[in-house]
Order: structure tokens, then sequence, then C-alpha cells
């Protein structure tokens, strides 16, 4: 990644905080008791503390305000994000973190408990004998089956040397295990040669700030390996780091701008522009996309696309024309404010609307889940149900109403980080891109 425009970014940052406490003053006791709004924003808070049966947890009520005043927004792109979930994403950012060597996804339908996605190679989980598919159940003394997956993230993450207690349950039986945290990788890009001598990168994630010196070396090593063209895989990548976009897009383009922002006054700049250079892909390029693709990737595939570089293939994509400038705060927060729209190569906007791919096919890897609800039945009962060949109990609530879902399909995963499994029969996206690179 180009340290300068790191640099450049933070530097905006500090002015852009700056000049708007300069322009607003800072909301102060004083100048809140100005309006009737903020006398009874003030008056709301005294009452609370002084009329309230119970005691007020102040922290939980001034985050609380803090929220709603960004809430008020109806912004998804601005947010707030606590110390304790900040301190996650700080980590996940530098791409090194002290932990068990495992991914983890939602173990229930409402997004909540954890799951064993995939157990690194060489991690402390693969050394215990923890499997994908095992469920978290206790981490030490704390019950985990209904915590949010942040939480059980931190949990698990800590200091380097430390050890952590883990209850898990496989096939509804638990076992615990204890491990020592090891240093942890955050590898965005896994990459294979594919039959008929095509490079394959995929690229998970631009919120690492490893990701454009791992991108720029899977393209040296397929260029190493004298591929006769590649494929770039942004499905499921929800974005991240702009400046690491625009180095992505940078390494098959020779000149001419790769992404500008406007800001609210309409003032356009150019953000990021290619520069030739010798380590640049100049052969022929296939992007693969999903309406999980967003931002940085809609920046790369945007700007290749404007410019006659790639050929994009999938769906049309999420969607998100907008950048964010994050400031730390006092209590180790951090607040994402959305500040300009990024506007690709010809000035498109795609925010709300997507990129619109040259050959669209529906994304093929993942399947409906079987599910199904029902009602009227004694509070407790247990019903079975024989769904695509194997039985399913279910117990009903005390409203008498029941409901199942099925595990979402898994695409497979290497225990080796940085190496991609692919799979062209169930892969439409990925068969299409072979197809037409063979023609």
């Amino acid at each position: 990644m180009n340290a300068k425009r790191l640099t450049i970014v933070g530097v905006a940052l500090t002015a852009t905080a700056a000049a708007a406490y300069a322009q607003f003053g800072g909301y102060t006791q004083a100048n809140l008791s100005s309006t009737a709004t903020g006398k009874t924003f003030l008056q709301v808070i005294n009452d609370l503390n002084v009329r309230y049966l119970y005691p007020v947890d102040q922290e939980k009520l001034l985050r609380g305000a803090i929220t709603g005043a960004v809430g008020s927004l109806n912004d998804e792109f601005t947010y707030y994000s606590p110390p304790e979930d900040n301190a996650i994403d700080a980590e996940n950012l530098s791409g090194e973190f002290y932990g068990i060597g495992v991914q983890l996804v939602a173990a229930n339908p409402d997004g909540t408990g954890g799951k064993i996605d995939n157990v690194f190679r060489t991690g402390a989980a693969s050394t215990a004998g923890v499997q994908i598919g095992d469920v978290f159940v206790k981490i030490g003394d704390k019950d985990v089956l209904t915590a949010k997956l942040n939480e059980i993230v931190r949990l698990v993450r800590g200091q380097k040397g430390t050890t952590v207690s883990v209850t898990f349950a496989r096939d509804g039986k638990p076992y615990t295990v204890k491990m020592e945290r090891q240093p942890v990788s955050i590898v965005s890009v896994e990459q294979t040669v594919l039959p008929g001598n095509i490079g394959y990168i995929a690229l998970n994630t631009f919120y690492n700030e490893k990701a454009s010196e791992q991108f720029n070396a899977a393209v040296a090593d397929m260029k190493k390996k004298k591929v006769g063209s590649l494929i770039l895989d942004l499905r499921d990548n929800g974005g991240g780091l702009l400046s690491a976009g625009v180095d992505v897009a940078d390494q098959f383009m020779k000149s001419g701008p790769i992404v500008s922002l406007r800001d609210r006054n309409k003032n356009t700049t150019v953000y990021g522009s290619a520069r030739n250079a010798a380590t640049d892909y100049t052969g022929k390029l296939m992007v693969l996309v999903n309406k999980n693709s967003a931002s940085a990737s809609e920046v790369v595939s945007g700007a290749l696309q404007d410019v006659g570089r790639a050929t994009i293939i999938g769906e049309q994509t999420f969607g998100k024309g907008v950048a964010q400038i994050p400031e730390t705060l006092p209590d180790g927060g951090k607040i994402a404010i959305v500040n300009s729209e990024w506007l690709t190569p010809k000035g498109r906007q795609i925010h709300k609307k997507g990129i619109t791919p040259d050959v669209i096919v529906k994304d093929t890897r993942y399947t409906v889940p079987p599910n199904l609800t029902g009602s009227g039945v004694a509070p407790g009962a247990k019903l079975t149900f024989t769904l695509e060949g194997k039985p399913v109990t279910v117990t009903a609530d005390k409203d008498g109403k029941f409901s199942y879902t099925g595990d979402i399909k898994r695409p497979n995963r290497s225990a080796q980080q940085g190496e991609a499994v692919v799979d062209l029969q169930t892969d439409a996206i990925l068969k299409k891109a072979v197809a037409l690179l063979g023609n």
C-alpha cells in the first residue's frame, strides 16, 4: 500500500475536523441552551439523572445519545463504533493479532453465536483438533451461544502468550480445549492456477493495510508462472481502504484517473491515477463480481470497465459509491462519516445503482437453505420432519410456534492461507470467465 496516500488521508481528516469545529464552534452547554431543542436535550438528560427510579449508567446514557445523533442522519455508512468494537476493527485493519487461527461465521439465523468456518493449518485451533462446523458454547466461564459475533472474537483474541479455554459443540456434544494465543496474519488474497494456464486471484477484502502488498505479490507470482490470462475475483468483497482499491486497479492500468471524489459543494478531485510500471500485468483480464461486491471493489471494477481494460462478469454490484472519513474519538471509539461520493474515470456515480457487468451471470455458489415455519401446536411440543432425506426435529415455543432453517451451503476453503479452492462445476460465473478466456 502506498504510505504517502495514507498520510494524505490522515491529513485531510485532521483538517476537516478542525474546520468543522471552527465553523460550528463545538456544542457547549451555553449554545445548546440557546435553542428550544437544545434546552430540551439538556433537560431530558438532567431529569433522567434526578428523577429516574433506578441509578442511571452515565456511560450508557451518553453512548445512547451518540448513537441517536448518528442514527438521525439515516445513513447506514455513517456510524459510531464503541471502543470494544473499534479495538477489534483496528486489529483487522492492521492485518495482525493474537488468536487461535480460525475464521468464524454466525451460528444462528439472527446473526448471533459463532461457528467455525475455517481452521488454519498452523494455528492453535488446528493443533487442538478444532474442526469446521464446531459451535462456540463457552469462552472461559461465559456462555456465548447467543452472543454477538464481535464479542466472541474479542474474547478469543488477546495478548501474546496468554491462553483461552473454549467449550465447543460438535454434533451436539460439548468438548473443551485450552489454547495458547499465537500470532495470526490476515491474508486477504488467495490464488491458484486454473486449467488452461489461467491465473486466478481472489481478493477477499480491502480492509487490511497489507492488502496491497499481498495483492502485488500475487500478481508478481502469476507473472513469474507465465500465466496466459488472469481472473480477478472480487465477489463478496465489501470494500475497505480506498487507497488499496486504487493500488489494485493501478496494477492493470497504464495511465489516467482511477477514481475521483466529489464533496457536498460539488468540488471534484482526482484521488488516484494510474502509473505505468514494469510490475503491471498487461495480459487478458476478467473481473468477477456479485451483489456483495461493494465500495473499493466497485472502484476497481468500475475503473477497469470504463477504460476497457477488463471484462466484468457476474451480478449487478452492491452500489456503495460514497467514501467515509474515520476519526478516533476520546473514548477509544470511532466515528466514520460519509464526506464524499466517488466517481469512475468516466464520471459515473454508482451509489445505490451498482455496476452492471459486461456479461451477466447468476452466482450459483450458494443455494437457499431449506426452511419451514408453523404454529398451532402445544407449547414445548417436538415435531420431526424429513427434509432432503434427513430427519429434522424442532421444538415449539411458548406460543406453539416453530421454525427451522437449514445450513447455507459453505464454499470449500483451504486450511492453507493464501491458497484458493475453486469448483468450476458449481461456479457459473467462474466457469463463464474461463470459457470466454478460452475463445
